[in-house]
């Protein structure tokens, strides 16, 4: 059915006088009485008789209207249940042909489409009956983290692979206190589903991803947990965070005074627009004299690299298969001295957020939305998306790179001055 002469596996004797009609209306209506009189090669006369059942729609001339046609467009002129009669699944007496209805269950096997939708119609309807089938093969596994898990979650995901040490941990965590040596079964399903943190949904899709990618649960059971369980869920809302940059000054102020470590973490964020883990990332893993090449657009850089006379520099960051990119990071020469002093330093989120916290100040996951604030003001959003690396909302094509990367380095003083304008 899916190929392009889907109508060659119809069996034709199984479509009645009035079906025919019924197809040879709807292509008129469709496509127009003209184009049908081309199509079938006869006068206007002759289709008269054939629409009014005067004359017989014999099979080659309906076999010339099922060119016209669509599969879609098929079974809306004569109905599903015909057209699985026609398709010889479904008998004329109603009952079922089980050996052509099992050749279309196993496409499932290599049409991920059609698996999917059988999969979903399965819980939908048949929920009861596969937590009957499903309870045996559920019963012998058992929960563990282990190093062939953490490393499915860096390098074998198929998709969004987990490279983020810190998320890395929180995920090890949230399994060791809830999952950690449980038996996979229906309760602890609907121990999963039901918990207050939404994050361990997530993690335990992983873990049942990891289970069926080293053959411990058949497909079956795969699907089934990976439809019962949701993913955690966002909500997409607008939401305002009203900030004070009284508020960014006395945290600024205070880090400056009480640790170096931290007030230069801040300013990598404020000045580039970094996230924080990216701006730990920064300062672990500072190495300005290695040569890189940018991909996709054959640019080879030296890592750091300094426009002295301007008061900035760029260090090229290159974190681009995650869901959180990060090209590049701006600073200031002067953050670059206290960057220079600290590189390789190992700064955690945890202990930096206790810090701020503890003397109420500006949390760190504030400070790139104050950036973005700031650098609207003094630059097109475009190169401000650029700069903070919003390639989603970008939406540019790899050509336009080194146009918007000379745009940033000529905006970008005019931002350091407002920030200094601003005593920040």
């Amino acid at each position: 059915m899916g190929s392009k002469l889907w109508y060659e596996g119809l069996d034709l004797s199984k479509l009645g006088p009035e079906d025919r009609v019924r197809l040879l209306r709807y292509a008129v209506d469709r496509y127009g009485a003209d184009r049908v009189l081309e199509a079938l090669g006869v006068s206007k006369v002759t289709l008269w008789r054939l629409l009014n059942s005067k004359s017989p729609v014999d099979n080659e001339k309906l076999l010339r209207v099922l060119q016209l046609l669509t599969p879609a467009e098929f079974e809306s002129a004569v109905g599903a249940a015909k057209r699985l009669v026609a398709a010889g699944i479904l008998r004329k007496d109603g009952t079922v042909d089980y050996a052509a209805a099992l050749e279309v269950l196993a496409l499932a096997a290599r049409d991920e489409y059609l698996k999917q939708a059988l999969l979903r119609f399965t819980v939908e309807n048949f929920r009861e009956d596969l937590r009957r089938m499903l309870g045996l093969s559920l019963a012998h596994v058992v929960f563990r983290w282990e190093p062939g898990f953490e490393e499915f979650l860096r390098e074998r995901k198929k998709r969004r692979r987990v490279t983020d040490p810190e998320t890395v941990a929180y995920y090890r965590n949230l399994f060791k206190r809830y999952l950690e040596g449980r038996t996979l079964s229906e309760e602890l399903v609907n121990y999963v589903i039901n918990h207050e943190n939404r994050w361990l949904r997530n993690v335990f899709r992983h873990y049942v991803q990891y289970l069926y990618y080293m053959r411990r649960i058949p497909p079956e059971t795969y699907g089934w947990l990976m439809e019962v369980v949701p993913s955690r869920s966002y909500r997409l809302d607008v939401r305002t965070y009203p900030i004070d940059l009284n508020d960014v000054v006395r945290t600024l102020s205070t880090l400056r005074e009480e640790h170096d470590l931290y007030y230069l973490v801040y300013r990598l964020m404020l000045e580039g627009g970094l996230r924080l883990s990216h701006a730990l990332l920064v300062v672990r893993s500072f190495n300005p004299g290695e040569v890189v090449e940018v991909p996709g657009v054959d640019l080879e850089t030296e890592r750091l690299v300094c426009f002295e006379p301007r008061g900035f520099c760029r260090y090229y960051v290159g974190i681009r298969e995650s869901a959180k990119p990060c090209e590049w990071a701006y600073l200031s020469t002067t953050t670059l001295e206290l960057l220079e002093e600290y590189a390789g330093a190992k700064v955690d989120r945890r202990p930096l957020e206790r810090f701020v916290s503890r003397r109420n100040l500006l949390l760190p996951k504030y400070m790139r939305k104050v950036a973005w604030r700031l650098m609207v003001r003094v630059m097109p959003r475009e190169v401000a998306r650029f700069m903070q690396s919003r390639f989603g909302e970008l939406k540019v094509s790899e050509a336009r790179y080194e146009d918007l990367l000379s745009e940033a380095d000529t905006y970008y003083p005019k931002y350091l001055s407002h920030l200094r304008e601003l005593r920040l």
